[in-house]
């Protein structure tokens, strides 16, 4: 069983979270894990970004995450490295879901285990998967607070028009994430 199912308590506590930042195909990705699992990933993680994230981190989980990329971390960082690599196609990390709670956990559970690498999904569908067919835009709200990003694969949802539709990374990003699993073609430059 894909450990997308394990659940964290919706009360952050004030376990020990470590933090690091990995480059990627995409840029710089700062990765935060708890006991429980992988808790955030941020896009762009230049010191700017770093700084903010690290500090609503902190606020979030009752604690000061701690730098490192050992531990609690390794998975996440070798897993994110064979993705990126094109030899991983389904993350197998456990998820500390502590930063989404109600209808975007559900929807974002509901992305995880539902919606492969290599395919799309539509705001409306997924809105139809998780028994609340009119909440399309719930949905766009729910990718928008992703604190998963890549390992949640909010990058595979897009408009029932074709349309590639918002992500927080960026358009250019979310481009690059589906060439990289064959559902658009690569960037010319």
């Amino acid at each position: 069983m894909s450990e997308y199912g394990r659940s964290a308590s919706s009360v952050a506590s004030a376990a020990a979270a470590e933090w690091t930042v990995m480059e990627s195909g995409i840029g710089p990705l700062l990765l935060a894990a708890t006991g429980q699992g992988l808790v955030s990933v941020v896009f762009h993680a230049g010191p700017g970004v770093r700084e903010r994230a690290l500090d609503r981190l902190g606020e979030r989980l009752g604690t000061e995450p701690v730098e490192s990329a050992s531990g609690l971390l390794a998975g996440a960082i070798r897993e994110l490295s064979a993705y990126f690599a094109g030899d991983l196609r389904e993350f197998g990390l456990p998820l500390d879901w502590t930063l989404s709670s109600g209808f975007n956990r559900q929807v974002l559970r509901e992305l995880a285990t539902g919606v492969p690498y290599g395919t799309v999904v539509g705001y409306g569908d997924l809105a139809r998967r998780v028994g609340q067919p009119t909440a399309a835009q719930a949905v766009g709200a729910a990718m928008g607070s992703n604190p998963l990003p890549v390992v949640v694969p909010c990058h595979r949802v897009v408009e029932s028009d074709g349309g590639l539709g918002g992500f927080g990374g960026g358009l250019e990003t979310k481009r690059r994430l589906l060439a990289l699993e064959g559902v658009l073609p690569e960037p010319l430059f």
